[in-house]
């Protein structure tokens, strides 16, 4: 097809833009057939650089569509896949305006967690030429009878916001639908949109599995630099500043002139209790806000959620608290300003989440930082470095996900049925199962016919028959308890919140409900709610005068640095050790660099600090790698171990980002263990998994993998199971498998997610590496210092006490200077 100027620059004319050369990049390659990857700053136009293109091949090869009314509709034509609901919408829109002013006639729908039956039903029907969808939604679609009608026209399929599904079971998800389509239209085009992402190249090759074709398939790179402005907000004195134990409400008073001076402002916190917290202490502080201010996170109804975002586009909102559920791609242009409250623990998230201001071309975004503690400031510095120097994270691909691929296959079994040589091609040529051996795959079929070696006297796990070679679900029980759990998103059982009246606001897990009684008040989506009475998975509530109430609170929710920020975390560390202070961040923190010099040093990038210092408690050993949390997990099992090698000793342990301790009521011979070299990779796994009760963290990954292979039914809607039924059953299938079925993939799987993804083994391994490189400095302080003490606190919040954590946290911090 011509690549000269045609509908594309004529429409681009008319808004009275120019295309960018990375758009233009785009179309070309896609016109000419060609499948690839754009990689773009936040707010460049990366959806105009397919959409349009879709849109333009369509008239050029049907030049009589532009004005004409359909009588047979041409049927779907591209699908837009999406991570997020709330983007869904943003797609939309834009892709609606271009369709009405390109004058083509085709429909632009949504199919999504939040699509009505009615519509759900409309789009069974007939579909639209153009869909918007989540990974989700686009299996359950592949669960219905006759599924592959609906992509018999089918020419291309975008990926939006790549980085966010890949490295996550909902982007196998996405391997796997691929895989499909192509099978059905082996001529799809399958294109991918990322801003922040390290590894595009392999990014690229698990996108398009064994379609990929270097010769043929583009990695289409803006030279756009996003310009991006970073003000870390100061404590007045650093001094009084907390060492740790804070969710940053001590600089609340000085984000409030940022929302004053603002037209919109997104303040982004990394968990929705905090957000929570936060919006009711703006208030608080700040009642003019009221009406004015709202809350954004995914537990919060879509009715509730849907309002913010027209709001806020439309100028109605002077800020909105809000937490990754805004993240991603959605374009408020009014919004001036981001404040980020605490460290967001990565590079990328931290440039997506300041990329929601300054939404267009060319603009500038804005984002403040609040530390939540002192050694947050140096986070501040390293995420500034890190952007300067592109040091954008990498995200790993699953791979092996067998529970995953059990899942799918009793989807495709649910709808028309598989059979089994065709499927196994086309699975091995996806990046997650392309080493899958006959036998493995011979498992898995077994495994959803007879329910394996161990389940195979259970009629309840033979979910699928073969007639003539077809293997295929006929039990209508079967079928929809699996339409049901289609997803891989796992999480506690969710009750929903309601006014006793009947509307609806949100949900939360059943374990914080579980701890209220009638009466009680509690915080939830920005409201005061007292507690009436709980039927069955419904919370009723009524709105509350009480200024203080319980905040809800949603597990898994302490992300670990990355392994990019710890990189510029030690680069910030090596300045201060040299006594470079080169930015306002590494300035202000003087006294408290004053007071760790002090009593130890600040290590620079060829030393490993180790602290070993004596308290009523006993012997403590602090080790600071500076590496994230889930390395330094592994990492003070492994040297507890190793030490317990030496001598019998018992110990505590803690950790945070930044290190970890051991503590224990006999003297630590710290000395001897690093004479003996127990910072070695040598013998890593197996002594990790002694070091650890590596059973039980295989027990806690199956629980997931148990839920998504569908060996745990956890109800229908509204009469969902409780979630210590749901651990327990789990917890009854691992202990089966361990005993009698030591081979099982599913339990398998489960041993190595532990290692991969809660040890972080790899990466582990590296930092033992570096160690071996390293002087190792020992310091005997008097008194915990300043890098210690947060170590601390992360061990105090598990205890139970009368005391407030603050309260008991500023004693501390007052007796230990």
């Amino acid at each position: 097809m011509s690549s000269k100027k045609s509908i594309y620059h004529d429409w681009f004319a008319h808004r009275g833009w120019k295309p960018f050369p990375f758009q233009e990049r785009a179309r070309e390659a896609y016109l000419k057939g060609n499948q690839g990857l754009v990689n773009a700053p936040t707010g460049s136009g990366k959806t105009y650089s397919l959409a349009l293109p879709i849109l333009e091949e369509f008239i050029h090869n049907h030049p009589e569509a532009q004005g004409k009314k359909w009588e047979k509709r041409p049927g779907l034509q591209a699908i837009w896949i999406t991570p997020i609901r709330a983007l869904t919408k943003e797609i939309e829109g834009a892709v609606s305006r271009a369709v009405q002013e390109l004058d083509l006639d085709w429909r632009v729908a949504i199919r999504s967690g939040d699509t009505s039956q009615k519509e759900k039903a409309d789009q069974k029907k007939q579909m639209p030429e153009f869909l918007i969808t989540t990974p989700e939604s686009i299996h359950i679609l592949l669960a219905q009878k006759g599924y592959a009608r609906h992509f018999k026209n089918l020419k291309a399929v975008v990926v939006d916001e790549w980085h966010d599904l890949l490295g996550t079971k909902r982007g196998v998800l996405v391997e796997l639908l691929l895989s499909r389509l192509r099978g059905l239209n082996p001529a799809l085009k399958t294109w991918g949109i990322s801003a922040t992402i390290g590894n595009l190249d392999q990014s690229l090759e698990v996108l398009l599995g064994k379609a990929f074709d270097p010769e043929k398939h583009h990695i289409i790179q803006s030279r756009i630099k996003k310009k991006i402005v970073v003000e870390t907000l100061m404590p007045d004195e650093i001094e009084e500043f907390p060492w740790s134990g804070h969710i940053g409400i001590r600089l609340l008073k000085k984000v409030i002139p940022i929302i004053r001076k603002s037209k919109s402002t997104l303040i982004f916190t990394n968990t929705r209790s905090m957000a929570e917290i936060w919006y009711q202490r703006l208030l608080a502080e700040e009642p003019e806000l009221a009406g004015v201010m709202a809350m954004h996170h995914g537990s919060i109804s879509k009715e509730i959620r849907f309002w913010v975002e027209d709001a806020l586009y439309d100028g109605q909102l002077k800020a909105v608290v809000c937490t990754s559920s805004l993240d991603l791609g959605v374009d408020f242009r009014p919004v001036e300003n981001i404040v980020q409250i605490g460290s967001p623990k990565g590079v990328s998230r931290f440039m997506q989440r300041a990329g929601r201001s300054g939404h267009q071309p060319g603009a500038t975004s804005k984002i403040w930082f609040v530390p939540t503690h002192s050694l947050e400031i140096v986070e501040s510095a390293a995420l500034r470095y890190a952007m300067e120097q592109e040091m954008i994270e990498d995200r790993t691909p699953y791979v092996r996900s067998f529970d995953v691929l059990v899942q799918y296959l009793v989807t495709l079994a649910v709808s028309d049925g598989f059979y089994q040589e065709e499927l196994y091609a086309e699975i091995k040529g996806t990046h997650c199962y392309s080493t899958v051996s006959e036998r493995e795959w011979n498992w898995v079929l077994d495994f959803i016919t007879s329910g394996g070696q161990s389940l195979s006297q259970y009629p309840d796990f033979h979910k699928v028959v073969v007639q003539e070679g077809l293997f295929k679900v006929v039990s209508r029980k079967v079928a929809q308890r699996h339409r049901l759990s289609i997803g891989t998103i796992v999480s506690d059982v969710m009750m929903t919140i309601k006014y006793k009246r009947g509307k609806r606001i949100g949900n939360v897990e059943e374990w914080f409900i579980a701890r209220l009684n009638p009466g009680d008040v509690f915080w939830f989506a920005g409201r005061n709610l007292e507690l009436v009475k709980i039927r069955d998975l419904t919370v009723e509530v009524i709105d509350s005068k009480q200024k203080t109430g319980k905040v809800p609170s949603w597990q898994g929710g302490r992300m670990p640095l990355s392994s990019q920020m710890s990189a510029t975390l030690r680069d910030q560390l090596n300045r201060i050790a040299n006594g470079e202070q080169d930015s306002l961040e590494l300035t202000t923190l003087q006294p408290l660099v004053a007071i760790q010099q002090e009593r130890s040093i600040v290590p620079n990038e060829n030393q490993l600090l180790i602290e070993k210092t004596y308290t009523e408690e006993g012997c403590h050993v602090f080790v600071f790698p500076f590496d994230g949390r889930n390395v330094h997990e592994g990492m003070a099992a492994l040297l507890a171990y190793r030490i317990s090698l030496l001598q019998p000793i018992s110990f505590s342990m803690a950790m945070n980002d930044y290190g970890f301790e051991l503590l224990s009521d006999q003297d630590i011979p710290i000395e001897t263990a690093i004479d003996s070299d127990l910072l070695s990779s040598d013998y890593l796994r197996e002594d990790i998994q002694r070091s650890l009760n590596a059973t039980e963290m295989a027990r806690r990954r199956f629980r997931d993998i148990a839920s998504i292979a569908g060996l745990i039914f956890q109800g229908y809607p509204g009469k969902q199971k409780k979630t210590r039924h749901v651990q327990a059953s789990s917890s009854l299938f691992f202990d089966v498998f361990n005993e009698y079925e030591g081979d099982n993939l599913l339990l398998l799987q489960a041993y190595e997610e532990a290692m991969e993804f809660q040890l972080e083994e790899a990466r582990l391994r590296q930092v033992l590496d570096r160690i071996a490189q390293q002087e190792i400095v020992l310091t005997y302080p008097d008194n915990p210092s300043p890098f210690a003490f947060p170590i601390m606190v992360d061990r105090l919040r598990e205890k139970i006490t009368s005391e407030t954590l603050a309260d008991r946290i500023k004693k501390m911090q007052v007796s230990f200077r």
